[in-house]
């Protein structure tokens, strides 16, 4: 039987992955666009911290009771409890109008990750604006699954013993595909941290269409 682990945060400091991450998520939002943001995942709020700082409203929801009590601590009231399977937003944040949704080294931890994309098309369609999703996850391509092999680091790299851990190993092309099928159009790709095309991670933004 699987049950929910949760992270263990002690801090609100921010982990390795978002000290690369927000140099170049930062460079991709643009406030006069992302006005009201929902971090999902969102852990201990650090992510979501450093955006508020920079003047963008934002939200965060997780399953990790430790980390939403440690972000509200620092922001009071714009970070809540919540089940990831779940298709409904907390009470609080029902009526809000997100323009965007952010969502880092989230969706290789899940094992239905179109059930979480129609859950970001659902936050994004109360907008009647702009729609924009950026996620963030392990970069994989051929270099750097090669150099990988070459120097003996696949196992480390997969993390097969950490409970909990990473089940999905996303590339370029997989992850594009998947919010293509899941009615998003891809408008931009980023890699973050490392030498390009050996980069730890990327970020993907998309943009919801709603027909109607």
């Amino acid at each position: 039987m699987q049950s929910y682990r949760d992270y263990g945060y002690k801090t609100t400091a921010p982990n390795h992955a978002h000290r690369y991450i927000l140099p170049v998520l930062t460079a991709m939002l643009r406030p006069e666009l992302n006005r009201c943001i929902l971090d999902i995942g969102c852990g201990n709020g650090s992510l979501a911290l450093a955006l508020h700082k920079l003047g963008y409203q934002v939200y965060g929801i997780d399953a990790s009771e430790q980390g939403i009590a440690l972000a509200n601590q620092q922001l009071p009231g714009h970070f809540f409890v919540q089940d990831l399977q779940k298709n409904s937003l907390p009470e609080p944040l029902a009526t809000l109008h997100f323009d965007t949704v952010i969502s880092t080294e989230v969706i290789e931890h899940l094992y239905a990750p179109r059930d979480f994309l129609n859950f970001c098309k659902k936050v994004l369609s109360q907008n009647p604006g702009n729609k924009q999703l950026f996620l963030s996850t392990p970069y994989h391509g051929y270099w750097k699954n090669l150099a990988l092999a070459i120097t003996g680091n696949m196992d480390k790299h997969f993390t097969a013993l950490w409970d909990g851990g990473h089940i999905k190993f996303w590339s370029r092309k997989t992850l594009s595909s998947l919010l293509l099928e899941s009615g998003f159009m891809v408008t931009d790709f980023q890699g973050a941290g490392r030498l390009p095309y050996l980069w730890k991670s990327m970020i993907i933004k998309a943009e919801l269409h709603v027909e109607g």
